[in-house]
């Protein structure tokens, strides 16, 4: 599948989950990912970076959501979502040990 598409159904995954993504001009970081998920005003958010590129937004996008299960369980299970997806997500699938999940 190709990452524009996968973009696509992530972002369709984050809005059935009531998350707003964003795509912004981010100060670059060395070695950091361009984006991620935040809590605004008791919203969560995930900021990407409008100069990433499709695997980049990919790899955000997925991580930032695999964050979100962290602290909300069980919230991907209730989604339809392609098993491509599902495999991307549980890639990028954040640690449940080292990760902070935003509260």
């Amino acid at each position: 599948m190709k990452p524009e598409v996968l973009v696509e159904l992530l972002e369709h995954a984050a809005d059935q989950l009531g998350i707003r993504v964003t795509y912004e001009a981010l100060q670059p970081v060395p070695g950091k990912s361009p984006g991620g998920l935040c809590k605004v005003k008791g919203e969560y958010r995930i900021l990407l970076d409008k100069r990433a590129t499709a695997e980049e937004r990919v790899g955000t996008l997925a991580t930032a959501i695999g964050q979100f299960e962290i602290a909300k369980p069980g919230t991907i299970d209730e989604l339809e979502l392609p098993q491509k997806v599902r495999d991307v997500l549980r890639t990028y699938e954040p640690s449940k040990k080292t990760s902070r999940a935003v509260a």
